[in-house]
């Protein structure tokens, strides 16, 4: 194995919908398995089901928690995790079982990133409410694992369709108190964020959207002031900056715009303002990547999927973008 490879740890994602299915189709992949070294976090029965779906058997090294990593040529090594709590999780539903799993694997990978063992993570999809249920109390997985990594700046979701990329403002929060959170420091931190990060994926100078809040911008005014006294100057303080920031566009029309190849990036201001463009351009395809945590952090847009769960047909094109671009970025910092 080439030690010069980044390690990548892979999570199979809430053990009642499809993250395990997609995570073995994912490591059956030869190319995948050579691209990077690979670290699987699992308990042995949320591996099994999703191989016996998937239909396909992944060939493990296996090491215990505390063990030195080992790796071998064209193999994935299997941390080998407890058994969840409260026993076996039910396809199709969510439970404190299935959520205090995937907080388990979240928060060993997370503490093996934070002492440099490994460069980036890439978890199958996960379901929000069971982690609640397990007692996640953070907004999300990202608020989660940045305070595991004890990140103090801002952090964001990134979604990525193809060559676009998007940031938000405000992320899984209640659409009633957005508007309280646009505020200058908000929009140019969401911007600064999304600009590092292009960067380090290789855009020597991202071209970067800012959306309005309002419905056409704010119409000058007439609908709405957070365009004239927010975004407006904000945006104007990121280009002196010499960030190539513009804005604010008009939410209905700036994805048309960045579709056509205008823009690297978008900068939304509040969760579906983004996301239902992204996903009507390419759902199957969709990447969402945590922004502003020490390592690569990344899955596919789609969710757990509970309704085909067992079913043995999910697809992974995303899953396999987000483990490309992950493999990537960790290259890229290793130098």
């Amino acid at each position: 194995m080439n030690a010069n490879l980044p390690r990548i740890a892979v999570l199979l994602g809430d053990p009642a919908g499809v993250g395990p299915e997609m995570g073995v189709k994912l490591l059956a992949r030869e190319a995948n398995r050579r691209s990077a070294q690979l670290l699987l976090l699992a308990a042995p029965s949320v591996l099994a089901g999703g191989e016996r779906i998937a239909k396909q058997a992944l060939e493990v090294v296996r090491i215990r928690p505390g063990d030195p990593l080992h790796f071998e040529p064209g193999k994935v090594t299997q941390l080998v995790l407890p058994e969840p709590q409260g026993g076996t999780a039910a396809l199709g539903s969510c439970s404190v079982a299935a959520g205090a799993a995937v907080l388990d694997a979240l928060s060993r990978a997370t503490a093996l990133a934070a002492a440099g063992e490994v460069q980036g993570i890439v978890f199958a999809p996960l379901n929000k409410h069971s982690l609640r249920l397990a007692g996640m109390e953070e907004e999300d997985e990202l608020r989660y694992m940045q305070t595991l990594f004890g990140v103090r700046g801002f952090t964001c979701e990134f979604n990525i369709t193809d060559q676009l990329w998007t940031s938000r403002v405000t992320s899984h929060v209640p659409l009633r108190e957005v508007a309280a959170l646009i505020t200058p420091e908000a929009v140019a931190a969401a911007v600064h964020i999304i600009d590092q990060a292009l960067r380090r994926a290789g855009v020597a100078r991202p071209r970067i959207a800012v959306s309005g809040l309002n419905p056409h911008a704010g119409d000058n005014g007439s609908i709405g002031s957070e365009e004239i006294e927010i975004i407006g100057p904000a945006v104007t303080r990121l280009r002196g900056d010499g960030i190539d920031a513009s804005g604010p566009w008009s939410p209905d029309t700036v994805f048309i715009a960045a579709r056509r190849g205008d823009f690297d990036a978008v900068v939304s201001m509040y969760h579906d303002q983004g996301q239902i463009a992204m996903k009507l351009m390419g759902f199957e395809r969709g990447v969402t990547l945590h922004g502003g945590l020490p390592v690569p952090v990344a899955t596919s847009a789609s969710g757990s999927a509970f309704d085909i769960a067992g079913q043995g047909i999910a697809r992974i094109e995303g899953l396999q973008h987000a483990f490309d671009l992950c493999v990537r970025m960790a290259a890229r910092a290793r130098g």
